[in-house]
């Protein structure tokens, strides 16, 4: 069913942004700290506000910084799986599953607005929980009803540029399930399902901003989305992440391709093989090394001669140079593309695979 009245328009809904609040170090009350920037705003509280929170000044106050330089490691350290990852000058970049829950770049570590403390930030791995200690300080103190959001930012798979999603919710409904419900031409809703809470921390971003030094926001005017009775019963932010067989993207078409082939993204083997770049290789003997050290991998014995036209496979049977080529050929798909395979030389130990740019998808 969903938040809100059947039929009705969408009313007014305004967003409010809390200035004033000081820089956050560790062991702040957030709930004092947003209450001296309520106090300086001169916003109060009311029944069926929702409070947006940016998940940085959550994790200043909780301590979740870390000084090391190695950035690789410490997002390792902060990462589920790798979903995948590409080579970008100078760095590697791994989309991953993070252990906040959300699948994102660099499993959210950030050096950005860290303050005069620097280093870099690691987002809460409870981020719920977060929100919902927040919640209960905020409605103590004000004695209303109300909704907390922790937001984040991250890319949208695959749209340029950023926005703000909720990293975690308490308080509110986080979706708004239309199914059952009927569209302006009379037609039954099957799918639709918003994803209100995501909705709600990207407009609040609009006035929250990324460089004003403005990390809160008070969004009015959506009180049927806040949870009669306990929260706890009611989905949060970690269950709009889909996970398990929901989750169609669990790696992407590159990875899968070379995890086929005994090479995990985000493994010692896969960074010995060669992490492919972010566009399209332009220097076809560099992609075509990958893709052959990508084939030989696991294989108890073969050869290849490189060319930026053919490889020249060697195996001790003909059973072992069909399975060289046959993983070679995928493996090309990797990189942008396509083998063919010659026939086998007389004694069938040898062969040519001829390689082309492979189109398309």
């Amino acid at each position: 069913m969903s938040a809100f009245p059947a039929g009705e328009p969408a009313g007014t809904v305004t967003i409010t942004p809390v200035s004033g609040i000081p820089e956050v170090h560790e062991g702040d009350n957030l709930a004092d700290v947003i209450g001296l920037g309520l106090s300086a705003s001169g916003v109060v509280l009311r029944e069926g506000d929702i409070v947006v929170v940016s998940s940085k000044i959550a994790s200043k106050a909780m301590g979740l910084v870390t000084d090391d330089a190695d950035k690789d490691r410490v997002v390792a350290g902060e990462t589920e799986y790798v979903v995948a990852e590409r080579s970008v000058p100078g760095r590697v970049t791994r989309v991953v599953r993070s252990k906040a829950g959300p699948i994102m770049a660099a499993a959210g570590v950030d050096g950005s607005n860290t303050g005069d403390r620097g280093g870099w930030l690691l987002l809460p791995h409870d981020p719920d929980g977060v929100c919902e200690r927040l919640h209960d300080a905020l409605t103590d103190r004000h004695g209303v009803r109300l909704g907390v959001v922790l937001s984040d930012t991250s890319a949208r798979p695959w749209r340029l540029g950023h926005s703000d999603f909720a990293l975690g919710a308490h308080g509110l409904r986080v979706v708004d399930d239309l199914r059952g419900e009927i569209d302006a031409d009379g037609r039954e809703l099957s799918v639709t399902t918003r994803a209100v809470a995501d909705e709600i921390a990207a407009a609040a971003d609009l006035a929250k901003g990324k460089t004003g030094a403005v990390p809160v926001a008070v969004v009015r005017g959506l009180a049927t989305l806040i949870v009669d009775g306990d929260p706890r019963t009611q989905p949060r932010g970690r269950d709009l992440v889909r996970t398990g067989p929901h989750d169609w993207f669990g790696h992407g078409r590159v990875e899968a391709v070379r995890a086929a082939l005994g090479v995990l993204p985000g493994s010692a083997e896969s960074v010995a093989v060669g992490i492919p770049p972010s566009e399209p290789d332009q220097h076809r003997l560099e992609a075509v090394g990958r893709a052959v050290r990508l084939a030989l991998h696991g294989l108890e014995s073969g050869t290849a001669d490189i060319g930026r036209v053919s490889v020249t496979l060697g195996a001790a049977t003909t059973f072992e140079l069909g399975l060289l080529a046959a993983r070679l050929e995928v493996a090309l798909w990797s990189e942008w593309l396509q083998g063919s395979a010659g026939p086998p030389s007389a004694d069938g130990t040898s062969l040519a695979v001829a390689i082309t740019a492979r189109s398309g998808p």
